[in-house]
């Protein structure tokens, strides 16, 4: 059952909450989040996850933008979800990256993004 929300009054925290709830029902693994506030003009969150497959990474994504939508009225912009190995979902206050795993180790983000001190 969707609630819909006036763009306007989606708080970038509304937005982690759905994006959090989307990935875990779609079974999403290791999911990090990192929050940009002060740190960032891009986004106020980052959520970095992954999934087993090409095939479930693209599905991750692909469900995530649905729901945004679906609960939000919210076009998220999409990239990579051909390829399957890194998606990345940009949804204006939430950037969401979803990985194969192999691939999430090589480019390892969470070191770039997490603040000093912290532990992934």
């Amino acid at each position: 059952m969707s609630t819909k929300l006036a763009g306007a009054d989606v708080t970038s925290d509304q937005i982690l909450a759905r994006v959090i709830s989307s990935l875990e029902d779609d079974k999403a693994e290791d999911i990090v989040t990192i929050d940009l506030r002060g740190r960032s003009s891009i986004a106020d969150y980052m959520v970095i996850c992954s999934g087993r497959s090409s095939r479930q990474v693209g599905a991750i994504a692909e469900k995530l933008v649905e729901r945004l939508k679906e609960d939000f009225g919210r076009n998220s912009k999409i990239e990579g979800k051909d390829q399957g190995d890194w998606v990345l979902i940009d949804t204006q206050d939430v950037i969401v990256h979803v990985f194969r795993p192999e691939v999430r180790e090589f480019y390892q983000l969470e070191k770039m993004w997490m603040p000093s001190g912290s532990h992934v």
